[in-house]
Formats: C-alpha cells, sequence, structure tokens
C-alpha cells in the first residue's frame, strides 16, 4: 500500500501546473530594451570583401558542393556495405539485391567529379 500512496503523490506532484510570472510595464520596458540590445550586437554591421576573381569564387562553390556529394556518396557506400553483408548473414537475397544497388549508387555518387570530369573531357 506503501508504494501506491508514493506513486499517488508522485502523480499530483508531477501533475501541479506553474503560475505564469506577471511583469509590470516598468519590467516589460526594460526586457524590450535588453532584447533590442541584443538583436543590435549579434546583428551588426560586418564588412565583407568580395574575391578578386569571380571564377574562383566559383570554383570555390564548385568545390565545396562536390565535397557535400562525395560525403553522401561515401555515406551511401558504407550503408551499402553493411546492407551487403546483413544480407549474407540472414541469406535474404531481395536485401542482398537492395545491397549491392545501395553499393552501386554510392560508388557512382562518390565519384561524380571524376565521371562528369571524364565525359567533358
Amino acid at each position: 500500500m506503501k508504494f501506491y500512496s508514493y506513486r499517488k503523490k508522485y502523480i499530483e506532484q508531477k501533475q501541479k501546473k506553474t503560475a505564469p510570472i506577471r511583469m509590470n510595464a516598468r519590467q516589460k520596458k526594460t526586457f524590450l530594451l535588453y532584447a533590442v540590445t541584443v538583436v543590435m550586437l549579434c546583428a551588426g554591421t560586418h564588412t565583407v570583401y568580395a574575391a578578386g576573381d569571380p571564377l574562383s569564387v566559383v570554383n570555390n562553390l564548385s568545390t565545396f558542393i562536390f565535397s557535400l556529394i562525395r560525403a553522401i556518396g561515401l555515406i551511401l557506400l558504407g550503408f551499402g556495405i553493411v546492407q551487403v553483408g546483413l544480407s549474407l548473414k540472414s541469406h535474404d537475397p531481395s536485401q542482398r539485391a537492395n545491397g549491392f544497388l545501395t553499393l552501386a549508387g554510392g560508388i557512382i555518387i562518390t565519384f561524380t567529379k571524376e565521371i562528369l570530369d571524364l565525359i567533358i573531357g
């Protein structure tokens, strides 16, 4: 019976609601001033320098995007290897086929930049 009373007290304690804190006009103005100050300090002016050559910016962006694509491809490649390993353990042919498809897709996505360079020449 003791367990029931402890549990009942715990549930009652969890169900208590807290009352909202009321602010008067002075506190609201102080909080507004604080919030505006924080926004002004965080979103202040920042000096941005443009690169000298616009093509270097495009090349840097291209390199960044292809590195993201390569990372996604490596993740798929690892997932495909795990899937093929699990299918060999469980003797599931449909999972094995999906694993090999994921593995092939991961290889293609990982080497997308090299494939495009070979096609373009």
